[in-house]
């Protein structure tokens, strides 16, 4: 120990032995830096206790929901449910302002967008054309058709908005069946609560409650813009609808199939929401 700190255990010592003595204290003797206000009236230094009560509770309790939100953050199971529970929720908004009757806005020719590329998921192989085939089943039912075979049913055309769940939009024109018409050619017997929509390569699936698959503006479409849809779009045959998101807006469908479990979704498994609606 040196001799300077020797010397102030040794003014410690003192003030303990002197405590009458009001002048003297440990910050004197260790000459710490003090400021010191005017004198204060009792009112005035209730006020001031208070502020500095205040402060440090808030600044603790804003310090325990940094803290909580941290340990949110990083509990994946506890987030999982969180999302859960909010999309469960939105799922039961949108449902119940749903309305087959309630057609999306349509517009004229001259408001048809450039066309843009999104998305290649299930579309990585090369397409062959004349041996694509869709396969509908359901209900212990199977069938498989040709492009030709799908052409046989009526022919619809919309213009509708296309919306993307990442914030972006295009107006497109499109040429195909209504799904409602191949589920009444082709579908099993009965409707069913959901159907699930393949790629052939069984890359990307999608699932959808009935009730918005069989909307009248929801289209199996093999047209875009005035031309047969190109690989990069879903050639030869993909979905279209203006009441979902594009994630729901399978290209290039393989398999469709009726069913009364809620199918399998790619981007609701990788944290979205399933139902998708707007």
């Amino acid at each position: 120990m040196n001799e300077k700190n020797q010397i102030l255990i040794e003014k410690v010592r003192e003030l303990q032995d002197n405590p009458r003595d009001r002048s003297a204290n440990t910050a004197v003797i260790l000459r710490e830096k003090r400021i010191l206000s005017e004198p204060l009236t009792d009112s005035e230094a209730g006020r001031r206790m208070f502020l500095r009560s205040l402060f440090g509770f808030l600044t603790v309790g804003v310090g325990g929901w940094i803290a909580f939100f941290g340990w949110w953050l990083t509990n994946a199971e506890t987030r999982s449910r969180w999302f859960r529970r909010v999309f469960e929720f939105n799922e039961r908004v949108s449902r119940s302002f749903y309305s087959p009757a309630r057609r999306e806005k349509e517009f004229s020719a001259s408001a048809i967008s450039p066309r843009r590329v999104n998305g290649d998921l299930g579309l990585r192989g090369e397409l062959d054309a004349p041996a694509w085939t869709l396969t509908v089943a359901g209900l212990g039912r199977e069938v498989v058709l040709s492009l030709d075979d799908i052409k046989q049913l009526p022919r619809t055309e919309m213009i509708t908005e296309l919306k993307c769940i990442e914030g972006w939009s295009v107006v497109v024109q499109w040429a195909g069946v209504r799904f409602s018409d191949l589920a009444a050619r082709f579908g099993p017997p009965e409707l069913t609560r959901y159907v699930s929509l393949v790629t052939p390569d069984k890359e990307y699936y999608v699932g959808w409650d009935i009730e918005s698959i069989m909307h009248p503006q929801t289209l199996l479409a093999y047209e875009m813009n005035g031309a047969p849809l190109l690989p990069e779009h879903g050639a030869p045959l993909r979905l279209a609808s203006p009441t979902k998101y594009g994630i729901k807006l399978i290209k290039r469908i393989g398999r469709i199939e009726f069913t009364n479990e809620r199918p399998r979704d790619y981007w609701a498994e990788n944290g979205y929401d399933w139902y998708s609606g707007h």
